[in-house]
């Protein structure tokens, strides 16, 4: 197929398609001495699954790496999908209702208490990343965190949701003030129930919130520039505390 129809077929533009043949993340089988690029059907279930894992917010460099390694399996990576996808349409199914009941609330004809107003923004269940957590920290770290969470994953998303709620109501001020430590404080401790997180490893963290699209995504949902503020703030916090 040529490029175009390829664009036309997936509702894509032709210039992303020329972007992850520049990247070398999708390479059309055949370019004509014209220029012209022409894909194979290899390339077609390439590009479903690169699109699914845009569909989980994966970055391109990532999808690139998982599938140029060695072990890389079509089947299982197809499984994983569904598997991440499902969580995903349960998450936002949960969003919805919390939208809905919200509306409610602002009318007067419900109460909502503070845990029911963050259902659904939860950041400890379906986590599709851990492959690259258990890479960055090893298994032990990684089976041991899981282990502290195992029967409160529930009540600790909720403590989770309402820290980060508590941040974003302050993350235009400045990221060093006593308030913004405080609050990063209890940050920092509900997340050593969760593991063992050093000061130097918590400002680590902190880094990755908005190295990474996806902590910053899935961060900026309680507040556009929150990632940022909770790095500034960790950094600040483990310089003070050192």
């Amino acid at each position: 197929m040529k490029v175009k129809e390829v664009a036309d077929l997936v509702d894509i533009s032709v210039r992303t398609l020329h972007h992850y043949d520049e990247i070398g993340l999708l390479k059309p089988d055949k370019t004509t001495e014209s220029g012209y690029r022409s894909y194979s059907h290899k390339n077609l279930d390439d590009l479903q699954q690169i699109l699914f894992f845009r569909a989980l917010d994966v970055p391109l460099k990532k999808i690139k790496k998982i599938m140029q390694e060695p072990t890389y399996d079509r089947k299982k990576t197809l499984q994983l999908h569904r598997e991440n996808l499902l969580q995903k349409q349960k998450q936002i199914a949960q969003m919805i209702e919390t939208i809905d009941r919200t509306l409610l609330h602002e009318k007067g004809e419900i109460i909502m208490t503070n845990e029911e107003k963050f259902k659904g923004f939860s950041f400890t269940k379906g986590n599709p990343y851990e492959k690259e957590a258990r890479d960055e920290w090893g298994d032990q770290a990684i089976d041991q965190a899981k282990e502290r969470v195992k029967g409160n994953e529930e009540e600790l998303a909720g403590r989770m949701n309402q820290v980060y709620a508590d941040l974003a109501t302050i993350r235009h001020t400045s990221p060093s003030s006593e308030e913004a430590q405080v609050r990063i404080e209890k940050w920092f401790y509900l997340l050593n129930e969760m593991g063992n997180y050093s000061l130097d490893v918590f400002s680590g963290l902190g880094e990755m919130y908005v190295a990474d699209e996806r902590f910053t995504k899935n961060i900026d949902q309680f507040g556009d520039g929150l990632a940022v503020f909770m790095r500034d703030a960790m950094r600040t916090y483990a310089e003070n505390h050192k």
